[in-house]
């Protein structure tokens, strides 16, 4: 029983390879969902950190924020064609609190921690063929949150708007990277 999961999770059996038509298809759309939820997030912490009177309430834009990321991990996992979409929603959402608190918190910055938390969450989530790499994964994640760390603190501005589209393109692009290494072993 336990040789045959172990077999099951390294290889979708009977799954088609993903064109990466689709596969950028998934990252796109999911992408647009994860922009006004990262907004929304941000403009709740720093609607919550001024000490204007006049500033809205922050609470409704933290709330709307937090419940569209796990419809936005939905998306990029059915979107995908993951063969287990619905573990690999919970396996997301679960990573992007594990890597997004920490990373908030060390960073001292709601971005980085957004930005670290979804691109965790999304090399769960999007479908992973047998050659990809969670090492390449990895990598991607870290890059993405180093940049977006610096960003932050060189020109915030320009780090608030480019932070949704980090995340999954990072993976997709780590993807990318593999798919061209097993093309120039087979040449």
């Amino acid at each position: 029983m336990i040789v045959t999961r172990a077999r099951h999770r390294a290889a979708p059996g009977g799954a088609d390879p993903l064109s990466p038509r689709n596969k950028w298809r998934a990252i796109l759309l999911s992408t647009l969902l994860l922009a006004p939820a990262m907004w929304a997030i941000v403009a709740g912490a720093v609607a919550g950190a001024t000490d204007d009177p006049d500033a809205p309430a922050a609470g409704p834009f933290i709330a709307f924020g937090l419940a569209v990321i796990p419809f936005v991990f939905v998306a990029l996992a059915f979107l995908s064609q993951h063969p287990r979409a619905p573990g690999a929603v919970v396996r997301a959402m679960a990573m992007s609190l594990l890597v997004g608190i920490p990373v908030s918190a060390v960073a001292a910055d709601a971005v980085t921690g957004l930005v670290a938390g979804a691109a965790a969450g999304g090399a769960m989530a999007l479908r992973r063929e047998a050659h990809h790499s969670w090492k390449t994964r990895a990598l991607a994640v870290l890059a993405v949150t180093a940049y977006t760390f610096l960003t932050v603190r060189v020109v915030p501005e320009a780090a608030l708007i480019a932070a949704p589209m980090l995340p999954f393109t990072a993976i997709g692009l780590a993807d990318h990277v593999n798919d061209r290494k097993l093309e120039r072993a087979a040449a």
